[in-house]
């Protein structure tokens, strides 16, 4: 019996959520939009190896395919590294799948009886965990590229390590079962047909009553208080209390589609089955994912012999569903909406009511659920009827119905009166019970004590109760357990009283402990917001919003205008989402929805490029208006980078810019920009900042490319003055080199300034400091695997690090047209060469000249000591070299070529010589690789000492 309640306990919650959490995962990664395939099938150069792998899965032989896999030999590292989340998503199924045999198999060892109105958590969990590992399973095979990214992965791990990945066959095997994925599942679950069917029989009383037509409902007076005046303070109650708040169509179509052998041997489930297909055309599977039910019945049950009777069902109850349905359903609805209107009132009028009456309330609120998430899948796929107007109606008052339901949800009336029901009802426990063994004993002692325990003064006290955590885990639950194997010492089975009164008291205490957890569970006005695109309205006394206008308010506070450039500025954005926060939290003393809940997970999608409608969001809007407004100007010089004040500012012109760089990229601006777009939104913009700088990086080599004989020649050559100037004369494209880099340095400090903004510090410092504490004992010179690693770990919590990880994954991600490391390295050191024999060209430029109010010059080259620094790092590192060696090469060739500028005295170049030289100071002062002791070896400071007197001459201080 222990061993059963440590299965129960640990294991059976733990399996259904990851269960969730596993479809959750198919859903965003792979399975909602097309452009979140991984980017490796639509490269072409993949092409071939995907056909391959696709034809050879599993049996994928890297030796004898070497000419289809030669891409992915190439990228291998690349592919790892991308196609991981992937793989590990499988291996989540993989796993998942494993806890499921096992704790099914646990189940039928212990002969475990389900019934709803018996052992209703026990056998609600039973059912969701069927549908649940049905679910994850038909997502599997919604997935086409499945097959092709566990065998690129394999393969590129086989390549990395030269043996296969330890779960890819048994991956790959379960690729193969599930290529009829319900087939193979009905296959599973023949040994399990006895509990599964046993588990569903019960439901025989109930979902019948849940499925009673508008005409029935009226005869009852159903979700009537005014109906019986005399017993309206009477508690409303039904011998299986929650069974009336599920929806259990679902339960039903997937349990006899996976053991369909009960069909055709019991009449009872055979009836179940056919109502299960009369309820509608469509089943949700997870968001917007349905199922068509006749469909599938159809296709499923034509493939299995000794089924072709169940084939005419299908089609009469798909009949029935397509005359008349749709219309039953539309008088469903208009009940629902006078009754919950009535409902409301009444208990705006009498609150206290709502403690006899809590069950109304959540009947009503799980009804109104079930018809506005059937109305949604069907009016999107209207089936060929006569009457398409009974899937044309609106369900815009339901979602305020419900919220001025969820409003009158006063948790001290429902408490008060339930602490009554629980202490009065519990006497009952033993009534009729002539033996307990010990253990359950124990349990029924417990359980008995606390209820009896309960009195008025706890919610005079507001005293937090925790029945979820006491009595659920203690008693309740534990004791359905015990009593439900089937050598049980005693069966709960047979005290059919004792099984009421232990449902009732966990509906009582949950409802007395945690009112939320139920309102969600029987209408999460966040499905509901999902399901009907938020058109719903939520009236209040003189202002009407939906939960649609918290995206659509966050949108158009941001004022983005595409053609003028214009966008607001950070800081006001914050503060009016601030504000507009505060006002809704006002709104919640008044209608009890979660404010924060709501305003999370809608600031969540903001922090991603595209929104759960596929709009563009925040980060996107600034992503762009960076981008193409602030940084493209500063690429002209326009706008100015200012290390002395960390921002960018205006530059004089005559043209008068549309917006003040200052206010936008200043540190209060990026604080800001990083409170509302997080992490994620910066990992976007720093990918389209990233972008940017490899295709200038790309320019750059194929600028070497066109001058490797000169740079070779010069790079031996550099410190003879006379064959220097002769191959001056002949190298090409110098300005173009630097204003180049230019444009890399201004990204870069720009994308700086953002990561520095990232304040984690506020946010978790008990996660930044150990995190610093790693990058502290990290070196370059060690496993750069490990260093990288923890650079990327430092870089997302905005820690600067002395090698740019982002930087060196995408410059080993570029295409490089199958060049060799040692050509690679060869360019980057005629690149450094390129740029340090470039620089006095900078001396022509009237606008090279250093301004001490801004601590950088007025056409941004000082931008070029972050852009020679990073890069180099970020290159070298890809090329396995050493980082201060070549810096150090570079170091000399720069301070030779600009020591020559001083015997030059008559050319034009001295005019700013003064103003280029501190650019060299920059360069060492901003690098971990180089000092100022490397710089005074091969430039004098006695110059750099009177370069910066000379250009603080210029500056006017002014008094005031």
């Amino acid at each position: 019996m222990t061993g059963f309640w440590l299965v129960w306990r640990s294991v059976f919650y733990v399996i259904l959520h990851s269960g969730f959490w596993v479809i959750y995962k198919f859903f965003f990664q792979v399975c909602t939009d097309s452009k979140r395939r991984p980017s490796y099938f639509t490269e072409k150069s993949m092409e071939s190896s995907v056909k391959y792998i696709n034809r050879k899965f599993p049996n994928i032989d890297i030796r004898g395919g070497s000419q289809h896999l030669s891409s992915v030999q190439k990228q291998k590292s690349a592919v790892l590294e991308g196609l991981h989340s992937y793989y590990e998503s499988f291996i989540d199924v993989m796993e998942f799948r494993d806890h499921v045999y096992e704790l099914l198999n646990t189940i039928d060892a212990c002969q475990c009886y389900f019934d709803i109105a018996v052992n209703f958590d026990l056998t609600k969990n039973y059912l969701d965990l069927i549908v649940t590992y049905a679910s994850v399973i038909y997502m599997l095979s919604r997935i086409d590229d499945k097959k092709a990214i566990v065998g690129m992965y394999n393969c590129a791990f086989e390549f990395c390590n030269g043996n296969s990945d330890p779960s890819f066959p048994r991956l790959g095997q379960m690729f193969i079962e599930y290529d009829h994925p319900w087939k193979k599942l009905s296959e599973e679950f023949g040994p399990h047909t006895k509990s599964v069917t046993g588990a569903l029989l019960s439901l025989r009383m109930v979902y019948p009553r849940r499925n009673l037509s508008a005409d029935q409902w009226r005869s009852a007076q159903l979700l009537s208080l005014l109906a019986s005046p005399a017993a309206m303070l009477s508690p409303t109650c039904c011998d299986t209390v929650r069974t009336p708040v599920i929806s259990s169509a679902v339960w039903l179509f997937v349990g006899f589609l996976l053991c369909h052998s009960s069909l055709n041997a019991n009449a009872d489930s055979q009836n179940l089955w056919k109502m299960a297909l009369r309820n509608g055309l469509y089943l949700t599977v997870i968001r917007d994912e349905i199922l068509n039910i006749h469909k599938l019945s159809e296709d499923f049950f034509d493939s299995l012999k000794g089924y072709s009777k169940r084939i005419p069902d299908i089609k009469e109850c798909k009949e029935y569903v397509i005359i008349n349905c749709g219309a039953l359903r539309r008088e469903k609805r208009n009940f629902l909406r006078n009754a919950l209107k009535e409902l409301t009132k009444v208990l705006e009028d009498e609150p206290a009511l709502l403690g006899p009456k809590a069950l109304f309330v959540f009947m009503a609120l799980s009804f109104s659920r079930d018809e506005v998430l059937w109305l949604v899948r069907h009016a999107e796929n209207i089936p060929k009827t006569k009457t398409p107007e009974d899937y044309a109606d609106s369900v815009t008052h339901f979602p305020r119905l419900l919220c001025e339901l969820h409003t009158h949800t006063h948790e001290p009336f429902i408490c008060s009166h339930k602490v009554c029901s629980c202490a009065s009802f519990s006497i009952f426990s033993f009534q009729g019970m002539y033996v307990c063994p010990e253990e359950e004993s124990v349990l029924m002692s417990s359980f008995v004590s606390t209820l009896s325990a309960l009195s008025l003064k706890h919610c005079e006290l507001s005293f937090s109760f925790l029945f979820t955590g006491y009595l659920m885990t203690q008693s309740v639950c534990v004791l359905q357990v015990y009593t439900s194997a089937g050598k049980a010492a005693l069966a709960l089975k047979d005290y059919p009283d004792l099984a009421k009164v232990m449902n009732m008291a966990q509906f009582h205490t949950r409802m007395m402990d945690n009112v939320n957890e139920l309102l969600c569970e029987t209408a999460d006005l966040s499905i509901l917001c999902f399901e009907i695109e938020y058109k719903s309205c939520i009236n209040y006394t003189n202002a009407t919003s939906t939960p649609f206008d918290v995206y659509r308010v966050i949108v158009q506070m941001a004022n983005y205008n595409q053609s003028t450039h214009e966008i607001a500025r950070p800081t006001d954005l914050l503060a009016g989402i601030q504000a507009y926060v505060t006002s809704l939290h006002s709104l919640s003393c008044y209608i009890n929805i979660d404010v924060t809940r709501l305003v999370k997970n809608v600031l969540l999608q903001q922090t991603q490029p595209l929104d759960s409608y596929g709009t563009q969001t925040i980060t996107t809007l600034y992503t762009n208006w960076f981008l193409e407004g602030l940084l493209r100007q500063a690429s002209s010089a326009l706008i100015v980078h200012c290390p002395t004040t960390q921002c960018f500012v205006n530059q004089n012109t005559e043209n008068e810019q549309s917006f003040h760089a200052e206010e936008y990229a200043d540190i209060c601006g990026l604080r800001s920009l990083a409170e509302l777009i997080g992490p994620y939104g910066l990992k976007f913009l720093n990918e389209n900042l990233m972008w940017h700088i490899i295709s200038q990086v790309g320019e750059l080599k194929k600028l070497v490319s066109d001058n490797m004989d000169v740079l070779v020649q010069m790079r031996a050559n550099f410190e003879n003055p006379e064959a220097m100037s002769d191959l001056q004369k002949k190298l090409t494209g110098c300005e173009n080199v630097l204003k180049r880099m230019t444009i890399i340095g201004v990204i870069l400090s720009f994308r700086s300034m953002v990561q520095e903004a990232l304040i984690m510090d506020r946010h978790c410092p008990f996660l930044t400091r150990p995190i610093k504490c790693l990058k502290d004992f990290i070196y370059p010179e060690g496993d750069i695997k490990v260093t990288l690693g923890v650079y990327e770990m430092a870089s997302a919590a905005g820690l600067p690090c002395e090698i740019d990880p982002t930087l060196v994954s995408a410059i080993a991600n570029m295409q490089t047209d199958n060049s060799s490391i040692e050509e690679e390295f060869k360019i980057t050191c005629l690149l450094l060469v390129y740029i340090a024999v470039s620089l006095p060209t900078l001396c022509l430029d009237p606008n090279s000249f250093y301004r001490r109010e801004h601590g950088g010059h007025q056409n941004n080259i000082h931008c070029l000591a972050t852009a020679v620094n990073h890069l180099a790092a970020a290159m070298f590192t890809v090329q396995r070299k050493n980082i201060q060696t070549q810096l150090q090469e570079f170091l000399k060739v720069a301070s030779s070529i600009l020591l020559q500028l001083g015997q030059n005295v008559e050319r034009m170049e001295i005019k700013n010589r003064d103003s280029v030289y501190l650019i060299l100071h920059m360069i060492v002062e901003q690098s971990p690789f180089l000092s100022q002791d490397m710089l005074e070896m091969c430039f004098p400071y006695v110059l750099l000492r009177n370069a910066y007197r000379e250009v603080h001459k210029t500056f006017i201080h002014t008094m005031g």
